[in-house]
Order: C-alpha cells, then sequence, then structure tokens
C-alpha cells in the first residue's frame, strides 16, 4: 500500500448535473484498492462534518438571495475545512483523494455563470485551497438536457431538486460552456471526457488516462 514518504495524488471529478461523477469515483476507488492503493473518496461541498452541514445550507437555496459571491464565500468556508482536515491530511500519508467536485466547480458555477469576478474567485481560492491543487482534474462532459434527465431518473421519490439543479436549461448550458473553458484554460491539469458514452467506456478512459497522466504514480502503485 502506498504511505510514508510518498505523497499521494489528488483527483478531483467535475461537470455538469448527472454526468456521472459519483459512480466513475466509486469505480476508480474500487480499481486502485484492487491495485494496493490508500483511497479516500469525498466530495464537495461536505467530506467534514462541518462541511456537511455547510452543504446542506448551500444545496437548500437557503442564501441563493444573498448572491453568487455570499455562495462562493460558504462554498470556499467549507473547502477550507475540508482541505485542512481531510484532503491534506490523507495526501500527506501518502494516500490517493477522489473529489466529487472542488474548486473548479466554484469557477464555473458561481464564476463564470455567477458573475463573481475572476479576482473575486483567485482570492477566495488562494485562501481555501493554498497548494493543495488537484494533480488531475477529469471533467465528464455531456449535453445538459441529457445530464438533467439523468439525475432526474436517479432522483428517489420525494426528493426534491437541489439549488443548482433546478435552474433553467440556459443556466445548465453556461455552466457547459464555464467548465470547457476552465478544461481549455488548465490542459495540463485538465481531461474532457465523454460522458455520454457506456459508464464501462468512460471508466477505461479515466484508468487510461491515469496511466498516461500520473505515470509516477502509476509506477509506485506496481512496485508495491
Amino acid at each position: 500500500m502506498i504511505g510514508g514518504s510518498h505523497r499521494g495524488r489528488f483527483i478531483t471529478f467535475e461537470g455538469g448535473e448527472g454526468a456521472g461523477k459519483s459512480t466513475q469515483i466509486e469505480l476508480l476507488a474500487r480499481h486502485l484498492r484492487d491495485g494496493g492503493v490508500d483511497v479516500t473518496s469525498t466530495r464537495e461541498p461536505g467530506g467534514t462534518p462541518k462541511a456537511e452541514r455547510l452543504r446542506e445550507i448551500l444545496l437548500s437555496g437557503k442564501i441563493a438571495s444573498l448572491g453568487p459571491l455570499a455562495e462562493a464565500t460558504l462554498f470556499s468556508a467549507a473547502r477550507i475545512d475540508h482541505v485542512d482536515r481531510l484532503i491534506e491530511p490523507t495526501l500527506a500519508r501518502g494516500g490517493w483523494v477522489l473529489s466529487d467536485r472542488f474548486a473548479d466547480s466554484t469557477r464555473a458555477y458561481q464564476g463564470a455563470r455567477g458573475g463573481v469576478s475572476r479576482r473575486d474567485i483567485d482570492l477566495l481560492e488562494r485562501a481555501a485551497v493554498g497548494a493543495t491543487a488537484p494533480d488531475l482534474t477529469f471533467i465528464l462532459d455531456l449535453p445538459p438536457e441529457t445530464g438533467l434527465a439523468r439525475a432526474a431518473a436517479r432522483r428517489q421519490i420525494g426528493v426534491n431538486v437541489d439549488r443548482f439543479e433546478a435552474e433553467n436549461i440556459d443556466f445548465h448550458r453556461s455552466l457547459r460552456d464555464a467548465f470547457l473553458d476552465i478544461a481549455a484554460r488548465h490542459p495540463l491539469r485538465c481531461c474532457v471526457i465523454d460522458a455520454t458514452r457506456s459508464v464501462a467506456e468512460v471508466s477505461q478512459t479515466i484508468r487510461d488516462l491515469i496511466a498516461v497522466r500520473l505515470v509516477d504514480g502509476v509506477r509506485r502503485m506496481a512496485a508495491q
């Protein structure tokens, strides 16, 4: 198992509603554990008790009336606790972290779509993330109409849509454009994956990209 003096790897999954992030994280975590890797799966907002409480507030829409900057600030507050108490300690001991959303979601939702300036987003991200940036980010891309239909199909009876899923289709189209723009500006970190394909095809693509992009990590896995 990877550990000791080796720092772990931090992989984030981004994309619109219904893109299949949680499914792919589960599959990748299982694959890595089978290879002897210490893996922690988490999500944003959330991941720690305090951040999960903030998640409830954020996704309920209770602070939406305060505007995107207030939302971005609260997301960053949750992220600070997440990084300090879960992500950074796991990486420091040599574990791998797989996160369903991270700072790119704030850039897409509250930045590009919400209108919060890039300067303000940069300041919040610097305070919340520091040096704990992802090694690799998978952006699962698909038409928003497809993603929303998938999200509706998987939703349990009696469960309401969250604050962001309930937005109109123009919001979700802009969100997709925002994620693709992030990927274009950070090509060494971000990989755009066609999420309209089967679960198995997407999963294999993710494994192949890890083998190419995180060569050192894969070599360490094989050496254990």
